[in-house]
């Protein structure tokens, strides 16, 4: 289900011109109205998704090159599974610090703080309790409140010790770590940067569904990006972007069904259960990719009243809420910028201002 969307939106898109699930990359050169220029795309497969990279100009194969050996380097430091990653070193040992990588420890400061600055409605530490539903594995069941219970016990950001000075990391003994939340928000930051270092000025990614882009399209205009239905095979309209990341959370990426009952997996970190705050897709707008992807699970969980709240009382990013009775909540900064499509063209749309 959630390649076929993800396919689906690129093709209406035509932002790539090539989308393919094997691991090599693939690069397809195509003409643009620059000059002769070329844009390249490559397709990779990391952190469990389909990447898409698609830089613009003279310098693109070399951006792509540089890219895709950042993207596995970052893997294999925020890996929850690989033996030799910095987080599977962190979880496995036993409460003692761990020499970590200044991309894990700037990466889980970062988290750190998004955590604390959204009351808990993002938490670094409940990959236990996502674990136990089976997100992790697809090995999906609903576990007992008495469990869920024992789990919780160990959920708790603030008792995860990010020290800069030493370079370490330390949590708990029993607890574990999982950067998940906000690692393909930090690699879309970061290949952004090696775009920029590449001589790239114009570019896009997709980082299995995280959309980044670099600039302006080559024509100058803005890039055009597709918003998922959450509920169907459409769209819910499509947002303008300029040098800005477009991220979204939703329920229907990765869930499943038990005695009638749909169960996704963005969990409340307060319950240990999945979020049920009346959204169901949230869509968050920045430059940073890093704070989008956060923030997008964050406002998820948070519903569309304490979503508000918290952009007032912070700068910086725009948003977009589709809600259960499918209505849209969308602020004010990002109202120019959406054009509502398919069934939402006559949806109920309220607009938020500060």
């Amino acid at each position: 289900m959630r390649l076929k969307r993800y396919i689906a939106a690129l093709a209406l898109l035509l932002t790539f011109a090539l989308l393919s699930g094997c691991s090599e990359g693939i690069v397809v050169p195509t003409p643009t109205p620059q000059g002769g220029a070329s844009s390249v795309t490559r397709t990779v497969f990391a952190m469990d998704t389909v990447m898409d990279l698609k830089p613009e100009g003279e310098h693109a194969g070399e951006a792509c090159d540089l890219a895709e050996a950042r993207i596995q380097e970052l893997e294999s430091r925020f890996s929850v599974t690989d033996a030799d990653s910095d987080i599977y070193a962190v979880n496995h040992a036993d409460g003692t610090a761990t020499a970590v990588s200044e991309d894990t420890l700037s990466l889980l400061q970062t988290a750190l703080y998004y955590c604390d600055e959204t009351g808990g409605a993002l938490d670094v530490s409940i990959y236990p309790v996502l674990r136990a539903w089976g997100f992790t594995t697809e090995s999906y069941q609903v576990p007992g409140d008495a469990e869920l219970s024992k789990l919780l016990q160990l959920v708790d950001y603030s008792r995860v010790t990010a020290d800069a000075q030493a370079g370490t990391v330390a949590i708990p003994e029993g607890m574990e770590i999982d950067l998940g939340s906000v690692a393909k928000g930090y690699t879309g930051d970061q290949v952004m940067q090696t775009f920029r270092d590449a001589g790239v000025t114009s570019g896009m990614i997709s980082l299995g569904g995280n959309v980044q882009v670099l600039g302006a399209k080559p024509d100058g205009s803005p890039w055009r990006i597709a918003i998922q239905d959450p509920t169907g095979e459409g769209f819910v309209g499509v947002v303008e972007a300029v040098d800005q990341a477009v991220i979204t959370s939703g329920g229907y990426e990765r869930f499943f069904e038990q005695d009638g009952v749909t169960y996704w997996h963005i969990l409340d970190p307060a319950t240990g259960k999945p979020a049920h705050s009346g959204v169901i897709s949230s869509t968050i707008v920045g430059a940073s990719g890093t704070m989008c992807d956060a923030l997008s699970t964050a406002l998820f969980v948070m519903g569309p009243e304490r979503a508000a709240d918290y952009w007032r009382a912070h700068e910086g990013f725009e948003y977009l809420l589709v809600l259960e009775d499918g209505s849209l909540v969308v602020s004010e900064g990002l109202s120019s910028a959406f054009t509502p499509m398919d069934a939402f063209e006559s949806a109920k749309i309220e607009v938020v201002t500060r």
